[in-house]
């Protein structure tokens, strides 16, 4: 009796102890999984112009498998490194955000049409640059995209086309790209030039072989 007993406990003790020891195993055979960092890649802010007016068109993707972002509203941050402005773009839905918002600054009627421009003031009857009204956006700028995390992009004022100029009426052929317009005039500016040289030419040689 005494002998079944011993061995009883004897097979139970070794029972728990190799239980014991698969648990310790298991235990160090686990690597914990770190969550994954949540991205904005790819998201990208452009400035564009519509109708002589500056837009800044938006397209946002939320990159977070693991859902460890803590927010979902999205803004842009602008800034010169002395002045700043944040503009709101909206709440992402199911990770993602388009759109546009107009350029500081910038203002459109009913109609969509251009009204107002930053660093413009319209004063006296006409359009004058002034320091204020967000001048300094259309100068070297930083914009950031932020909804946690955050993702610096490229952004810059929209340049005039002939198109396009998002600047007052009769205020942008200084800033007029060279391969716009002002590209297609200079090469017939210089045809025009050497035509009149070989006209003017030619009238003089006639004249000499005439009174030869």
């Amino acid at each position: 009796m005494k002998r079944s007993i011993f061995t009883a406990v004897a097979l139970g003790v070794l029972v728990a102890l190799g239980g014991s020891s698969a648990a310790q195993a298991e235990a160090d055979d686990y690597t914990p999984t770190n969550p994954a960092t949540p991205s904005l890649a790819g998201s990208t802010a452009v400035g564009e112009c519509e109708n002589d007016s500056p837009w800044i068109e938006f397209d946002i993707t939320l990159i977070d498998p693991d859902g460890q972002s803590t927010g979902d509203v999205a803004t842009l941050v602008l800034t010169d490194g002395t002045n700043s402005t944040t503009l709101t773009l909206g709440t992402l839905v199911d990770g993602s955000l388009s759109g546009r918002v107009l350029w500081p600054g910038a203002s459109v009627d009913a109609s969509g049409e251009a009204t107002g421009w930053p660093g413009w003031a319209f004063e006296n009857g006409e359009w004058v640059e002034v320091p204020g009204n967000f001048r300094w956006t259309r100068g070297d700028i930083t914009a950031t995209i932020e909804v946690n995390p955050s993702l610096v992009v490229p952004l810059s004022y929209p340049p005039a086309t002939p198109q396009c100029s998002a600047n007052p009426p009769g205020s942008a052929p200084a800033s007029l790209p060279a391969t716009g317009m002002a590209a297609a005039i200079a090469p017939i500016a210089v045809v025009g030039v050497a035509a009149l040289a070989a006209g003017a030419g030619f009238l003089i040689i006639r004249r000499r072989s005439a009174r030869r």
